[in-house]
């Protein structure tokens, strides 16, 4: 039996021009020709196009199908398998997003309630990098200080956050100029900052004991999103971030010998 484009194009939901598009392209040729000229489809050719449709909702491109059916039986299980490992990974690619999602919006819910205004006020230059607060959520999702940290950070007040954002600044204030006059980050004047940061955590986020100081430090020296909670990017300074890991690292050191 023999089927116009017209009826084809109904049977499979595809439109007329793909059908034109898959025989310019050498994949799917009609069989037969009315008389006068018109594409006519065969039930071999109705089971050729099923075939290609398969492969397409699973993603393979023109030229792939084409390859795979020159030999159906020794092609198209390695693209099979190939396309399995490529849609595993898409699957697990498509959950980590699903999370992140959830985190974001938890990130997004928590928190004093600011107008644009307030915000500025409080915060200044300090930004609060969505993707980074995402990725440290899901990183220490499974941590009580993390959960602890977001709780109480939920709880502040407008007057808690401008009293935390002015201690911080004074201290960043600090941490700059003993930067700018090259004390040693492993010198008094750098640890006693490092432990001023450490106990600034405690006091208004979670219990941070140098073992976890050191590991927020590291964020600090690996990424600049971390950094920038501390220190906004209009004040930095070419190692700035490593010096305070550094100095973060000494202190916890000098912690350990004298505790």
């Amino acid at each position: 039996m023999s089927y116009s484009v017209g009826q084809v194009s109904s049977f499979a939901g595809v439109t007329v021009r793909t059908l034109h598009h898959y025989d310019r392209a050498g994949l799917l040729s009609p069989s037969g020709r009315s008389g006068a000229g018109y594409r006519l489809y065969s039930d071999s050719d109705l089971a050729r196009l099923q075939q290609i449709l398969f492969y397409r909702e699973l993603g393979f491109s023109l030229d792939e199908i084409a390859e795979i059916l020159k030999d159906p039986q020794a092609n198209a299980v390695v693209y099979l398998r190939s396309r399995l490992r490529q849609l595993s990974e898409e699957i697990g690619r498509l959950q980590r997003l699903t999370e992140v999602a959830e985190q974001a919006i938890e990130v997004q819910q928590t928190g004093v309630s600011l107008t644009p205004e307030e915000r500025f006020e409080v915060f200044g230059e300090i930004s609060f990098d969505l993707s980074y607060a995402t990725e440290a959520q899901l990183k220490w999702q499974d941590s009580g200080g993390q959960r602890e940290s977001m709780a109480r950070a939920a709880a502040h007040s407008k007057e808690d956050w401008r009293q935390l954002m002015g201690q911080a600044a004074a201290w960043r204030g600090e941490l700059l100029a003993a930067f700018d006059e090259g004390e040693p980050a492993d010198g008094e004047r750098a640890m006693d900052l490092a432990e001023e940061h450490r106990l600034h955590i405690a006091r208004w986020f979670t219990t941070c004991p140098p073992d976890m100081h050191g590991r927020i430090a590291d964020d600090f020296a690996a990424d600049p999103r971390a950094f920038a909670l501390v220190v906004p990017p209009s004040q930095q300074r070419p190692g700035l971030a490593a010096y305070l890991c550094k100095a973060v690292h000494a202190n916890a050191a000098r912690r350990a010998v004298t505790e």
